[in-house]
């Protein structure tokens, strides 16, 4: 069985969450699976390990853990990326729509250095809004979005056609609905 149809078989579908019509991707069942965790970050550094990447950025929250694990095995600082009042320095925001609702999200002024190389890492790609915000959170900062890295990817809703419109990239996942 192929790394995507292990993910994609422990993945828990939750309805109406986190309001009514949207159908959620619970990755907690893939977290609590170690070797299963151990796979995906092996898969992520396979396709990432030659990119030449000066740090690496997770969106909150979910972001934060395969995000932090890839930035580790790759020897490259991780970057949080947050909701707007959480982080306690000077910050930089960025709002944008979700297929939800609005928000935004925030780095530290300093996070990034000019010219830096940057890969953004999240959960989940549905209507891109929350990556291209990041990105626009990296470009203000002098840096490059030099990659999207994504455990699944909601091709119906084009998020992948937006990020690769606006930037240029084009988006890694390792499963797609």
């Amino acid at each position: 069985m192929s790394i995507s149809e292990k993910v994609k078989s422990v993945i828990r579908d939750v309805p109406d969450f986190p309001k009514p019509g949207i159908l959620f991707k619970d990755i907690t069942p893939v977290l609590a699976n170690t070797s299963l965790v151990h796979e995906i970050v092996q898969e992520l550094v396979k396709d990432f390990k030659s990119g030449g990447y000066d740090a690496i950025i997770g969106i909150e929250s979910r972001g934060f853990i395969f995000g932090s694990l890839l930035a580790y095995e790759l020897e490259i600082p991780f970057i949080p990326v947050r909701k707007a009042g959480k982080l306690p320095f000077h910050t930089i925001s960025e709002s944008y729509n979700l297929e939800y609702g609005k928000a935004t999200i925030e780095i530290h002024q300093d996070a990034l250095k000019p010219g830096s190389r940057v890969l953004i890492h999240d959960d989940l790609l549905a209507t891109g809004g929350t990556a291209a915000a990041a990105a626009r959170l990296v470009h203000k900062l002098g840096a490059e979005t030099a990659a999207f890295s994504f455990l699944i990817n909601l091709s119906f809703l084009k998020g992948d056609n937006i990020l690769f419109d606006e930037f240029g990239v084009k988006p890694n996942y390792l499963i797609s609905y």
